[in-house]
């Protein structure tokens, strides 16, 4: 299989209809030894109970998300089987509880400081990336993406509406989301993010702006007084769905990506099977044309599962509304390269 360049993936689209499908590959291009599973299970370690690291260990996984999942199941399984030892099924429960909560406190510790640990070349690069597409959909729990588009002072401008807005009695120090204020909104967190807390009665998000207090800081803050971020971290696609489904924000950003048209472009995404839930919705919304990014060699053992899944998409969809699916070579859009060249084409 030949790639083409992103260059020329963006000549075959109009500039008014793209959109982007940002996966975990999109930070880790930039901070690989601060965002792959493997360095995060090594910060992690030593915080994990013995039962879940040595879960860890049978799985022969640094997953966070395959381990959730064994033991999600395990959990169920062993309720059945070993009713006379009913703490054996709670203590799995506790296991998984406690490792979902410490994924999210090891992305906080391991994230970079502040935005200005990130050059103003690469935001430059990125934002030169971003703003080929009109709507940005992530499914990752950084502050990357949010840092990038927060950096007003470099040039190209990028279009940026998360929806959220200063509540109304304009004294709070976090900003809420409303659905009765998105119809502009043009960035969603598909599985939450850091920044991103369910307070019952309302969803904030912590901002800089409003406290002067650096971002990681208060995310920290929270998570030590055992407040977490909205975050999608289950283990299979069918729970990830579950928990879309039980918040307004998480439900509208996936309804939104279910009804978007026109091309899409997906930049880091694996196309793995806890994906199901997002390819299932490109299978059957009116996407004309997926654009996918592939890192290094296609015909690599790491590549082909990834490849066969992207074809695979187009086949359920009827005649009259045909889903076209390419390949671009990933490294060819620059994203974070601080020497980029990748000029605006429109």
């Amino acid at each position: 299989m030949t790639l083409m360049t992103f260059d020329q993936a963006l000549r075959r689209t109009e500039t008014s209809r793209r959109h982007l499908l940002l996966g975990n590959g999109f930070s880790r291009a930039l901070f690989d030894k601060k965002f792959n599973y493997t360095a995060l299970f090594e910060r992690a370690r030593s915080k994990l109970s013995p039962t879940a690291a040595k879960a860890f260990e049978a799985l022969s996984t640094t997953n966070f998300e395959e381990v959730m999942r064994g033991l999600r199941h395990a959990a169920m399984l062993v309720d059945i089987y070993t009713k006379s030892e009913p703490s054996a099924a709670a203590a799995m429960q506790n296991d998984l509880d406690a490792i979902r909560n410490l994924l999210a406190a090891t992305i906080a510790e391991s994230h970079p400081d502040r935005p200005g640990d990130i050059t103003p070349e690469h935001y430059r690069s990125c934002k030169t990336f971003l703003a080929h597409f009109k709507c940005l959909y992530t499914c990752n729990y950084d502050l990357l993406l949010y840092w990038t588009v927060m950096q007003d002072e470099i040039q190209p401008q990028v279009e940026h509406d998360d929806g959220f807005r200063t509540p109304e009695s304009k004294v709070a120090e976090y900003v809420v989301w409303e659905v009765q204020n998105t119809d502009e909104q043009n960035i969603h967190y598909l599985h939450g993010a850091l920044h991103i807390f369910d307070a019952g009665h309302e969803l904030q998000k912590y901002t800089w702006v409003n406290t002067q207090i650096p971002l990681l800081e208060q995310i920290r803050d929270a998570l030590k007084a055992n407040k977490y971020p909205l975050f999608v971290s289950e283990g299979t696609w069918a729970e990830k769905l579950e928990r879309i489904q039980h918040s307004n924000y998480l439900g509208r950003s996936y309804r939104s990506f279910a009804h978007i048209g026109g091309p899409l472009f997906t930049f880091g995404l694996s196309f793995a099977q806890n994906d199901e839930h997002i390819l299932a919705l490109l299978e059957h919304n009116k996407i004309s044309d997926v654009f996918v990014g592939v890192f290094g060699d296609p015909n690599s053992n790491t590549n082909k599962p990834m490849v066969a899944r992207a074809k695979q998409l187009g086949t359920k969809r009827p005649a009259k509304r045909p889903l076209q699916v390419h390949f671009y070579d990933a490294a060819s859009a620059q994203v974070w390269d601080r020497t980029s060249k990748v000029r605006m084409i429109k």
